[in-house]
């Protein structure tokens, strides 16, 4: 299943960045290679980007596990040193 999500997944980024041509330039690139919009084999790759994004939607309502995520040691949440380069802050306490 994750190939057939890989595959949606890049349909999905194609009809994106296609859009995007058509907001930012007003030029359709699916529509200028295939031979217009009305071209069957444009309307092929519009039907694909279609059910790439069907095939795509469950990743929407996936839960994100930690698990997935690969700590780089970048977050070291014991390690905090609020001291500043001048002062003296992260020193106990001591009475003069």
């Amino acid at each position: 299943m994750k190939t057939i999500q890989r595959i949606a997944l890049v349909l999905v980024i194609i009809g994106a960045l296609n859009w995007g041509l058509i907001g930012l330039f007003q030029w359709d690139l699916v529509a200028a290679l295939f031979g217009g919009q009305g071209a069957a084999l444009s309307r092929v790759v519009y039907t694909l980007v279609g059910i790439g994004a069907l095939f795509c939607l469950p990743l929407v309502f996936d839960t994100i596990d930690e698990t997935d995520h690969v700590d780089d040691g970048a977050r070291r949440s014991e390690n905090f040193n609020y001291a500043t380069e001048f002062s003296e802050e992260n020193e106990p306490f001591r009475d003069k």
